[in-house]
Order: C-alpha cells, then sequence, then structure tokens
C-alpha cells in the first residue's frame, strides 16, 4: 500500500492537500537514511555520472513513406552520428509504448547487442524518466552507453492504444478527453487564483517567437494574444491556439560514463539531478485541480542538483496544452502558487526579452509533439542550448544551466512527471 507519511508538503501544498500529497510519494525512513547523510549523497546519487553525448530530433512532422519503426531506426541513427559512435558501441536500450511491440522487437530490429534494458512507460515524460534511469544503470554499472528512442505516427498512422486501468470502466462513461481533462484544470485554475485566457496565450506567443526561427517547426507563424484568443474555442477555456500541434517524427539520445563522453568531440552536457512522481485523483479524495505531479519531481531534481530554479538560464518545459506550462512553472518553484499567470504574461518566456527562456525550438505548440509525447524534444532543446547549439536568434547566452521537465498522461485524471537539471561540463 502506498500512502506513506511525508512529514512537510511542497511549496504551494495546502496542509488539506497532505492526503494527496503524501499518496505514493515512498516512504521517509527507506534504508538509505541510515546511511550517514555524506555517505548517501556520494553513494546514491547520479549527480554528474552520465553524460548526455549525442541528440537528433527527426526533421519530418509528416511521414506517410514511413513505418514507426523506421523512424526509431532512422532517429537512433541520428543520435549514434552525433555522438561519434557506432551502433556496436550501445549496450543499454530505453524505449516506451510507442515503440512497436516493446523492447525486445526493437532490440533485435535496429541490430543492437545490450546488457540492460529499461521499457518504463509513463506517456509524455517517459523519455525523461528514462535519462534520469539511464543514468543510475549507468553508475550502477549496467551499461556504459545507452540509447533511447522516441518515434510515432499520429497523423499518418494509428495512435498507440491508451493504457486501460481499473478506474476506467467507471470514468470512460462521462466522455474524458485530453482537451476537456486540461481543460477543467484551466478552469480551476482562473477560478481560484484569477488566471486569464490572456495569460495563457502569452506561452503560445512565446512560442510562436521561437519557432519563426525553426526551419522544421509545423508552425512557423508569429501570433499575437488576439489571434489566441480569436482562434476556435476547442475545450473552454482552451482555444485551438492553447493546444499542441500533432506531428510524426521522434527524437534520441545517447547516454554515457563521464570518462567516453570526454572522449568525444561533442560539447559535455550533464545530468546532475532527476526527479519523478505520479499523481492521481484517489478516488476523488484530495482532489485539485491546479497542481501536477512536478511539485514532488522538481524539488527532488532541484535537491539532487544543488541549485534552485533562480539558478537556471533556460527551461524546456512541456508543453501539451498553455495551462500545461503555466502550471508546471509554479510547481517547479519559479514563482508561487497562482502567480503564473502574471509571470508568463508579457513576453516573460520569450528568449532575450523575458527572464525565463522557454521551448526556443517553438515547442509543442508550435514545432513537434511526435507520437502525442513531448518529453524528448524537451531534453533535445535543452542540451542544444547547453552545447550552444541552438538558432543564434533564441540562443540564451552563456548558458550552463537548464532544466527539461514533463508530464505524462492528463493533468485533470492521472499522470507521471518527471524533471532533469542538466549541466554544461
Amino acid at each position: 500500500m502506498c500512502g506513506d507519511r511525508l512529514d512537510i508538503p511542497p511549496r504551494g501544498i495546502a496542509l488539506h492537500d497532505l492526503g494527496a500529497f503524501s499518496a505514493c510519494q515512498g516512504r521517509a525512513d527507506r534504508p538509505e537514511k541510515l546511511l550517514g547523510e555524506h555517505q548517501r549523497r556520494v553513494l546514491l546519487t547520479i549527480k554528474g555520472k552520465a553524460y548526455i553525448a549525442g541528440i537528433y530530433e527527426h526533421p519530418t512532422r509528416h511521414a506517410p513513406d514511413k513505418s514507426t519503426a523506421q523512424l526509431h531506426a532512422e532517429v537512433a541513427k541520428g543520435a549514434i552520428e552525433d555522438a561519434g559512435l557506432t551502433k556496436a558501441d550501445i549496450d543499454g536500450y530505453f524505449c516506451a509504448g510507442d515503440a512497436p511491440g516493446g523492447a525486445w522487437p526493437m532490440v533485435d530490429y535496429l541490430g543492437l547487442k545490450v546488457r540492460h534494458i529499461d521499457s518504463t512507460e509513463t506517456g509524455g515524460c517517459s523519455y525523461l524518466i528514462h535519462l534520469g534511469h539511464a543514468a543510475e544503470a549507468i553508475a550502477a554499472g549496467k551499461c556504459s552507453i545507452a540509447l533511447i528512442t522516441l518515434a510515432g505516427k499520429p497523423r499518418t498512422g494509428p495512435l498507440p492504444p491508451r493504457a486501460a486501468g481499473a478506474e476506467v470502466d467507471f470514468e470512460a462513461a462521462y466522455g474524458a478527453t485530453t482537451h476537456n481533462a486540461y481543460g477543467m484544470c484551466a478552469m480551476r485554475h482562473m477560478h481560484d487564483y484569477g488566471t486569464t485566457s490572456e495569460q495563457l496565450a502569452w506561452i503560445k506567443v512565446a512560442a510562436s517567437h521561437h519557432a519563426q526561427y525553426n526551419p522544421h517547426a509545423m508552425l512557423k507563424e508569429v501570433v499575437t494574444v488576439e489571434d489566441v484568443l480569436n482562434s476556435p474555442m476547442i475545450s473552454d477555456p482552451l482555444h485551438r491556439m492553447d493546444c499542441c500541434v500533432v506531428t510524426d517524427g521522434g527524437g534520441a539520445l545517447i547516454v554515457t560514463t563521464p570518462e567516453i563522453a570526454k572522449s568525444l568531440k561533442k560539447p559535455l552536457v550533464r545530468l546532475i539531478g532527476q526527479g519523478e512522481a505520479m499523481k492521481g485523483p484517489r478516488g476523488g479524495k484530495d482532489l485539485d485541480l491546479t497542481y501536477s505531479a512536478g511539485v514532488w519531481s522538481g524539488p527532488r531534481a532541484f535537491e539532487e542538483a544543488g541549485v534552485t530554479p533562480k539558478d537556471i538560464k533556460y527551461a524546456s518545459i512541456y508543453d501539451s496544452f498553455t495551462i500545461t506550462v503555466l502550471m508546471q512553472i509554479e510547481d517547479l518553484g519559479f514563482c508561487k502558487k497562482g502567480e503564473g499567470g502574471k509571470f508568463v504574461a508579457d513576453g516573460n518566456l520569450i528568449s532575450g526579452v523575458g527572464k525565463l527562456p522557454f521551448n526556443t525550438d517553438g515547442g509543442g505548440l508550435c514545432s513537434n509533439h511526435p507520437v502525442n509525447r513531448g518529453g524528448m524534444t524537451k531534453i533535445i532543446e535543452a542540451v542544444r542550448q547547453l552545447r550552444g547549439e541552438a538558432h543564434p536568434k533564441v540562443q540564451v547566452p552563456n548558458c550552463d544551466l537548464a532544466v527539461a521537465h514533463g508530464t505524462g498522461g492528463l493533468l485533470g485524471v492521472r499522470h507521471a512527471a518527471s524533471t532533469c537539471i542538466l549541466e554544461r561540463a
């Protein structure tokens, strides 16, 4: 049974939400707590023990002539080549529910010989969790060069089936969709904190300012707040421009040891903190739609990294909808709960203008949201920023510390979250 006690709720969670906070967040008296604090941090942390040596984002947004497995192979090839390695070097493979047939068919299809596999499935944040798990496996000696892939064809092929849970017989009859589940979160946030549609629109505006410089972005046109508000209503209060694009494509990462990374010719980027968490309505008990599982994954990642939100130069924030961005910015501690609307307004997320440059590739709102899973692209753009390889018009000066964060599932129902803190080494 989950629901073990934790003493202090995260910032922004009221005392009456302690039940939701405690559920499924793990025990405070785990065995490692018996170690001395210094020993625990040295032995159990992944800080600095894994580097991202290769990245690749598929340039396509429309792939009627390719299979999903072929897209996986193409992004794998791209990431391996970016790292300056060969397929024979890979000894760990990580994939999620988008991989046709799962890990073992993909390992065979890709022609890999691996000694470690992980097929953790948590929707859009799977790949952020995979990055953390790859670091753990590398630190434990289970593998030395890990490949993580994402690919799919939601525009030109069937979507992967949604996972069915014990709740489906009780909830499916009410017609929950992705859009109205997020719409409920937005409406509740507006009710509780006075957030406005205009403030949400600024998130799309910022993404569009960045997308104009991305030759592969699906939507390159810069839009205004008025454009967003005048777009058709999809699920009140979310307009069409509050919603992400749907694209074919994918991406891949190579994660390796510090020693191997330093022997390659790419700029060094290392993972220094990672957290993961899950949140659900728990049968309606302690239900609060205004915060995500990021209230747990974020503090864990920042604590392990030894930094704070104020230290972050660039943020890759999952943007399935504008409300997703606003809630996660609050949950990660960039502002207080309820102040996200003011924080994102007036261009504050635009690179070179605002104090928190975000999603400088255009993000899921404008560029790419392959397989309805945006976590992979969040890592890739964060690495580009840390390498100094983002477009010159959006490159953050002296970018040495970045966060990549995402969710998987539905914010208004059940979801997971993962936060990764990356550093230029």
